[in-house]
Order: C-alpha cells, then sequence, then structure tokens
C-alpha cells in the first residue's frame, strides 16, 4: 500500500460516507490505496448499533472513544495518529482529510511520486499569522483561558494534510504531552508540528475551500472543501472523463446521465461495483 486516507466524519454523516466510497475512495481502492472513516461514539448507545451495522457491511470504520461533536475533533485526530502508529506503521504516506472533503486522486498520487524520498514532513496549505476568533458564536471561537496569544503558529489547515510515515509517531507522543486546544490542525501542524521539528511543506494543490466548479481548476487541485455527497459524484466524474458532452451534463445539472456514465466506467476498469447502502 503506498497511502493510507482517513477520513473523520460525523456518525450521522453516513450519506457523506457513501458518496466517498462511489466516487474518489472507490477509484483509492484499485490503485494501491487504503481508505477508513474515523468516528466517535454515542451519548447514546442504542445508536451505536447503526453504526456496527455499516462496519458489518463495508468493514472501513474506525471508532475513537471519544464523544463525537466538534469540540473533540482533536482528540479524534489524535486517535487517527494513534491508530496509524499502531497499526498501519508500514505505508509510506497518510492523508488525514475530512468527509465534505472533495480528493482528487490521481493528482495526489502524482505529489506522492514527486516526494517518494521526503522525510518528517508534512504537506498542505500552509498558513501565517492566523488571529483566534474571539466572537462567542463563531465554533472556533476561543476564549484568552483556553488561548492567550493573539495569533496562531504557522500551520496546515485541517480539513485535508498529508503526512509522511516517519513524521506519525512523533507527532502522536507530542500531542499526548501538549495542553490541549480544539483546533486540531492548529494543535497537531502548529505546535506538535514545530516541537518535533517537522517540516511543513506549502502545496498549492492543497485548496482546503470551495473553489467554482471549473474543469480546468479541479483537474488541477487536490482538495476541495464544503462538498455535499451529490457534489462528490459531479466533481469526481469531471476528474476522470475529459469529453466534451460530460461537461454539457455537468454544466446542466444532470447528474443521472454522469451517474450511468460513471457506472459504465467503473465496470469496464474493474469489473466490480460498490454495494449500495
Amino acid at each position: 500500500m503506498k497511502l493510507m486516507i482517513l477520513v473523520t466524519s460525523a456518525l450521522n454523516h453516513n450519506d457523506a460516507r457513501m458518496a466517498i466510497r462511489q466516487t474518489w475512495g472507490f477509484y483509492s481502492r484499485h490503485h494501491n490505496v487504503g481508505i477508513g472513516f474515523l468516528v466517535g461514539v454515542y451519548r447514546q448507545s442504542p445508536q451505536n448499533a447503526i453504526i456496527q451495522t455499516e462496519q458489518r457491511r463495508y468493514g472501513d470504520l474506525i471508532q475513537a472513544r471519544n464523544v463525537d461533536c466538534y469540540g473533540n475533533l482533536t482528540l479524534k485526530t489524535v486517535s487517527l495518529l494513534e491508530w496509524v502508529d499502531t497499526y498501519c506503521s508500514q505505508v509510506p504516506f497518510v492523508l488525514k482529510t475530512d468527509d465534505d472533503m472533495f480528493i482528487n486522486i490521481p493528482l495526489l498520487l502524482t505529489l506522492l511520486k514527486e516526494q517518494q524520498k521526503a522525510k518528517r514532513s508534512i504537506f498542505g496549505r500552509l498558513v501565517s499569522k492566523w488571529r483566534p476568533f474571539r466572537a462567542n458564536n463563531s465554533k472556533y471561537f476561543l476564549s484568552k483561558s483556553e488561548y492567550e496569544p493573539d495569533s496562531f503558529p504557522d500551520f496546515l489547515t485541517g480539513p485535508a494534510y498529508l503526512m509522511t510515515q516517519d513524521s506519525v509517531h512523533d507527532l502522536y507522543h507530542q500531542a499526548l504531552e501538549m495542553p490541549f486546544l480544539k483546533l486540531e490542525d492548529v494543535f497537531i501542524t502548529g505546535y506538535a508540528a514545530v516541537s518535533t521539528g517537522m517540516k511543513r511543506v506549502n502545496v498549492n494543490e492543497f485548496r482546503n475551500e470551495r473553489i467554482p466548479f471549473y474543469t480546468v481548476q479541479i483537474r488541477r487541485t487536490i482538495s476541495i472543501h464544503e462538498i455535499t455527497p451529490k457534489e462528490q459524484f459531479l466533481l469526481w466524474i469531471r476528474t476522470i472523463f475529459k469529453n466534451k458532452a460530460t461537461d454539457e451534463s455537468f454544466k446542466n445539472n444532470q447528474p443521472l446521465k454522469l451517474l450511468s456514465e460513471y457506472a459504465n466506467f467503473s465496470r469496464w476498469h474493474t469489473n466490480e461495483t460498490y454495494p449500495a447502502p
């Protein structure tokens, strides 16, 4: 396996997980790439049975021990690092991403080839001089008691970043020694990365934001944020097909026609279909 992709996912986002399984996740399975979805636990135990049913069907869920909520995203990401360090320590690269992200797998694999000799590195969208949100109506709110400085260290934004295998162990153990911060990207790729001397590399193709759905732009971008399950199919088809008719179907919002084309593509390339939900 050349790459392990771990997708942090909310427990009730089964539609998002299914869309990924049937698009860029499906493609990944046939290109020596593993994929798993990291979820937390429900407060109410009967609801956990739903997740167990999904796990029996697809076998790609990893359940952390923390309650599933945004405030525990840092704990979930630390659990991700722990799982990789324990069970997946031979894979050269690990991509951490979210379930509302579109990932251009062919372009990502090109990056892996270019960086196959990289050591102790994290790749993604590197930002500088970002300031904490002090407005208490924001989900990113940090009080002075939680975080006193007026700016963050340089960090890689959290929707998607790529780690070399040799960075995971040190990031995980460093995270266990640091004061908790609920912003996982600042915590892991900022403070933990600085403390362990990791190299952080800005890659322009990691956008980690929503962008206009222009075909050329999509094919030149590794990661796009705030994507709905329906849009996963549309973006993926635009990534793998390069004909004018498909572009027109996309422009005219004809998902059924596009899905039919994608189903034919999948059978032709793999002679296999992913089980329906």
